[in-house]
């Protein structure tokens, strides 16, 4: 049996055992506020590639950021990684990914919690929504959820990406691994929230670039038939 046959064995072994494992945390309760400081709170919004007002563009920076956040591309994998469960971000499915941290890796398990496709109300304004959040397992090293999505504002065009979160360190047994996520495991939280941001501006605007080469080519090539 070869190395990477085992490794694949032993993927589907962990992801399986997923199913058998509860939520680690109560998502009915808020967290944050003075009575349980425990929990870190963070919410980012990166701007992209804006398109003119009204729905999405067919094949535009709306249409290319959603396909990167169903796929998890924004997810930066110095940091984490898919390790096995990859699909379309479905309620109640599991997904097993690889942490990485300070040279060690860590095999994560998270259940999918709700996708949001639709068109939301902010503040008097309109945006088409598409996006789906995680919840960490029992064994994670964190406990809490991440929810991840991109925006259009129908009035104006903006497009933007979002990432909302909520953790806390969750019971590690191992005492050198607790030591090192109590010294070192919220900066890198926030390196990778920050990379995953850049990351989906990044690929978001190489995309586009890609599409307005491809129909310059298309356009070009046509024009020589002429």
């Amino acid at each position: 049996m070869g190395e990477n046959t085992r490794i694949r064995r032993r993927l589907r072994r962990l992801h399986a055992e997923l199913r058998h494992r509860p939520v680690n945390f109560d998502p009915d309760e808020a967290p944050g506020g003075a009575a349980d400081p425990g929990w870190h709170i963070d919410d980012y919004r990166q701007p992209l590639p804006a398109e003119p007002p009204g729905p999405p563009v067919p094949g535009g920076s709306w249409e290319i950021a959603r396909r990167l956040v169903r796929d998890y591309e924004f997810a930066d994998p110095a940091f984490i990684r898919h390790a096995y469960g990859e699909g379309p971000p479905e309620p109640g499915r599991d997904m097993l990914l690889q942490g990485r941290f300070y040279g060690l890796r860590f095999y994560l398990g998270v259940r999918i919690g709700a996708v949001v496709d639709g068109v939301v109300e902010q503040d008097g304004r309109r945006a088409r929504v598409w996006g789906w959040n995680y919840r960490t397992l029992q064994g994670h090293l964190e406990r809490g959820q991440m929810d991840q999505e991109v925006r259009k504002w129908l009035d104006t065009g903006e497009v933007e990406f979002r990432i909302h979160a909520f953790s806390r360190m969750a019971d590690i047994p191992n005492p050198v691994v607790r030591l090192g996520f109590l010294l070192f495991g919220r900066a890198t939280q926030v390196r990778y929230h920050r990379r995953a941001c850049r990351r989906m501006a990044e690929l978001t605007g190489a995309a586009l670039a890609a599409r307005q080469r491809t129909r310059g080519e298309r356009a070009h090539g046509g024009g020589s038939h002429r």
